[in-house]
């Protein structure tokens, strides 16, 4: 499926199935523009790690998502993109609650895009902090991505 953002708005009305990563882990889109997305998630017991908190690769996933579909929303037609870096900051810990993700393009030049994504709890408690850099794919770069 290309990225668009048509196609991210079907997935968000159901028409379109998620990723398959978003399947696995258990996050799913409820909103996007260009520029910007948000992820729910729900944290369980599944998402352990050993010592019985969120596993910070869990998180790292889903701020992965929301920053790359806010990058994504604002793709012009013949254009991919790749994540070039992602750090995150984990804030507090997390054991089963719900969580929402919310990815936003900083900048988004012609090439390079700096993206932000906040975890917060269901109380608004941010949890964590990501930022992504993204670089923008096309012609051959593009194709297959």
């Amino acid at each position: 499926m290309t990225i668009r953002l048509e196609n991210l708005e079907a997935m968000i009305r159901g028409e379109v199935p998620p990723p398959p990563i978003g399947q696995l882990i258990g996050f799913r889109l409820v909103a996007v523009k260009p520029g910007e997305a948000v992820f729910d998630f729900e944290a369980g017991e599944k998402h352990a790690n050993p010592m019985g908190t969120l596993h910070g690769g869990v998180l790292c996933d889903v701020a992965d998502a929301a920053m790359g579909v806010a990058f994504a929303a604002t793709l012009e037609d013949g254009e991919s993109f790749t994540t070039l870096e992602l750090k995150i900051n984990f804030l507090r810990p997390v054991w089963s609650e719900k969580l929402r993700a919310v990815g936003k393009v900083v900048k988004r030049g012609n090439t390079v895009g700096l993206v932000e994504c906040d975890i917060t709890n269901a109380a608004g408690v941010l949890v964590a902090r990501s930022s992504s850099t993204c670089m923008v794919l096309r012609g051959a770069q593009a194709t297959g991505r």
